[in-house]
């Protein structure tokens, strides 16, 4: 039983303890719930945006976090960066989105009125949003699609969109570091995208590219913040920052920084707030850092910056002394 088929039978139940039965159905009700619930948020997600859309220009981009319906603060960063930057190129392209329930770019086409495309590699996920009430309010177009370094430019341009745009955004909990270094069909003037906080501030290194990578659970994807940051240092961008969650690197195209500040990649890394990882022989059991590493020690990484592999365990030595050293 889904988990809406579930809430639905609950609200039932309850509603029948009470004595009361509903005028209209309890699916009805719950989504007539779930509307105003959304236009509440939206309402105080606005109040806030024009908050920090009122901070100086040297703000930390962390002091302007604010979560809608980005994974953590990621919403108010980008309410923050569009407002300083001035972006009028009001698309967006967001892959890895699930369901688009969680996303960051939700926000900015319901507050903003930006339009774009975003992709997934799940059918039933693509087929959730086309099904959603904001799909047919907004400009937005869900593709599903196994998202490739030789696909990605086609599946971009398929939707419409190429030249320059606002925002990218990139999580693929794998190969980020080889696809947005493919991407030639936009330009965007800001860049958001995911890096693995386990592979620590030191060395540029990412999973090597494989097409048919999947997340096994176990955090074995993505690259390194150093990797992110000397790719998008290649592809004209500075580094603005890492969400305080040490999730996502945000990066503005250097020709359209303005007043904003560069960071350093090794003095705003931030260790995860979360447990990302999980045990790949049991799913529902979360892993701490040191167990983390253990779990991908043996698999390969490859040094972006120098073109050296070798095992998790030995490219990351150092992180991994300093996973085990008390209040590291």
């Amino acid at each position: 039983m889904g988990w809406a088929r579930q809430v639905e039978r609950k609200f039932r139940h309850c509603l029948q303890d009470m004595g009361l039965k509903p005028a209209v159905s309890a699916r009805a009700s719950l989504k007539a719930l779930h509307a105003q619930a959304e236009t509440q948020l939206m309402l105080q997600g606005n109040l806030l945006a024009r908050t920090v859309a009122a901070l100086p220009v040297a703000t930390p981009i962390q002091a302007a976090e604010f979560k809608c319906f980005s994974q953590f603060g990621e919403d108010g960063i980008i309410q923050f960066l569009i407002q300083k930057l001035r972006i009028k190129e009001t698309i967006f392209v967001e892959f890895g989105v699930e369901d688009y329930r969680e996303a960051n770019t939700r926000f900015l086409m319901a507050n903003n009125y930006w339009s774009g495309l975003v992709m997934d590699g799940s059918a039933r996920n693509i087929q959730r949003i086309k099904d959603s009430d904001y799909y047919d309010k907004f400009n937005l177009k869900a593709l599903c699609a196994w998202i490739t370094r030789d696909n990605i430019n086609d599946l971009i341009r398929s939707a419409g969109i190429s030249g320059p745009i606002g925002l990218l955004s990139i999580d693929l909990d794998g190969n980020d570091y080889w696809v947005w270094e493919a991407i030639t069909a936009v330009d965007p003037v800001l860049v958001v995208c995911e890096y693995n906080n386990l592979f620590g501030p030191d060395r540029a290194v990412s999973i090597p590219y494989s097409a048919s990578h999947t997340w096994d659970g176990c955090q074995y994807a993505g690259a390194s913040l150093k990797a992110i940051c000397l790719l998008a240092e290649k592809k004209g961008y500075g580094f603005v920052g890492s969400a305080l969650a040490g999730n996502n690197a945000f990066f503005v195209r250097r020709d359209r920084l303005g007043g904003l500040a560069l960071a350093d990649p090794q003095a705003d890394f931030r260790r995860a707030c979360f447990r990302g990882g999980r045990n790949p022989m049991d799913r529902a059991r979360f892993l701490e850092r040191e167990q983390g590493l253990e779990a991908m020690a043996d698999r390969e990484l490859v040094d972006v910056a120098t073109g050296e592999r070798g095992s998790v365990r030995d490219l990351l030595a150092a992180e991994f002394r300093r996973a085990w050293a008390p209040g590291q």
